[in-house]
């Protein structure tokens, strides 16, 4: 049986990981993490992550992202429910609606869709299945 001590440090490592999908590289189906996630490639599904979610120039992800905090400088199909701060890079192209604490917007960045901020976002549920998934094809009607 772990003790307490044990099982918050457990914690801390589990949410102090880094997950990378590198440039190039092209994965369909849901994402979920207690860590951190950098996305360089293609992601055709949900992300969620108890962390933050970066997403780099030439990323794109069709899917809703669901996570602590987020930068953003590639391609969103989908919702973001970000609980503490959402940045918008220059070069981010977002297609969809934004629920988040904070919103940062650097000149250049594509917001198309309705944004809500400041109200309380839920909290971030790991291994939710019952939950709705994400349909590819709902992006092309966004």
């Amino acid at each position: 049986m772990l003790t307490s001590k044990e099982q918050k440090r457990a914690a801390e490592e589990i949410s102090n990981s880094s997950n990378v999908i590198g440039k190039g590289t092209l994965l369909e189906g849901n994402i979920e993490t207690y860590g951190n996630l950098r996305i360089e490639g293609r992601v055709i599904g949900n992300v969620k992550s108890k962390s933050k979610v970066a997403l780099g120039t030439n990323s794109h992800v069709e899917g809703n992202i669901v996570s602590q905090n987020a930068d953003i400088e590639g391609e969103v199909k989908g919702k973001l429910e970000i609980s503490d701060v959402l940045v918008l890079k220059a070069t981010a192209q977002i297609t969809g609606d934004i629920s988040t604490g904070k919103l940062v917007v650097e000149p250049g960045a594509v917001f198309n869709g309705s944004c809500k901020m400041g109200a309380a976002v839920k909290d971030i549920k790991m291994g939710d299945h019952a939950s709705r998934s994400f349909r590819p094809d709902e992006a092309k009607a966004l």
